[in-house]
């Protein structure tokens, strides 16, 4: 349902297509939306990466029965529905596609920053996270990401992260690494589109297009 409407979405330098499939699926996803990811620096905003969220159809069906009707600015200030989004049973993949070079070491400390502060604030931060960030740093530790470069995350309603790496926008068959680790799998999408997320933009692009998504489908 949800595929025959979508449209791609171009951000800066980066095209994000209506549909995809992850690295090592046979699923094919629609764009819930994409946004910019930058920082206030000296006064200008400074863009450091794009970020494009892929969901499974059945999502749509799935989030319909609480938030159908609601409106795009409901849905963008809702944090119940951005945790519906990361915790619900589908599969999710994210794109994130360099503007300006980052080293492996600059992004994954960040990202793990980011998701160890969710943990803290929910109490939930226990020996087996701390095990699952020190692999997701080491994943990371000899990459670098020139501008156009993309990290690839596939998460699985199962509980894995799937963490892929591609020189450009294309998508490869296969992932390079699987941490087993569901808490640590949805923090780095809230890490992305959650309460304190780095991109405002694409949680406002997610909420538009999928308040419209809400309003087609069938009681």
């Amino acid at each position: 349902m949800a595929l025959t409407t979508v449209a791609g979405v171009q951000v800066e330098i980066a095209t994000f297509p209506p549909a995809a499939t992850p690295p090592g699926s046979d699923k094919t996803l629609f764009l819930g939306g994409a946004g910019a990811r930058g920082l206030e620096i000296q006064g200008k905003f400074v863009k450091f990466t794009t970020i494009g969220v892929y969901l499974e159809d059945n999502a749509v069906k799935w989030l319909a029965g609480k938030w159908k009707g609601k409106s795009a600015e409901e849905l963008t200030e809702s944090v119940e529905f951005f945790r519906d989004i990361v915790t619900g049973p589908f599969e999710k993949f994210t794109r994130v596609t360099m503007i300006l070079p980052l080293t492996g070491p600059q992004y994954s400390e960040k990202v793990s920053e980011n998701c160890v502060a969710i943990w803290k604030a929910l109490g939930i931060y226990t020996d087996a996270e701390e095990k699952a960030i020190e692999k997701f740093i080491e994943v990371f530790k000899d990459q670098n990401f020139p501008p156009g470069s993309s990290i690839l995350f596939t998460q699985s309603p199962t509980g894995s992260l799937k963490i892929s790496f591609s020189k450009d926008e294309s998508i490869p068959e296969k992932e390079n690494v699987v941490i087993e680790n569901k808490l640590l799998s949805e923090a780095v999408l809230e890490s992305i589109i959650g309460k304190h997320g780095v991109s405002p933009a694409a949680r406002q692009s997610i909420a538009s297009r999928l308040a419209e998504l809400l309003k087609e489908t069938k009681d």
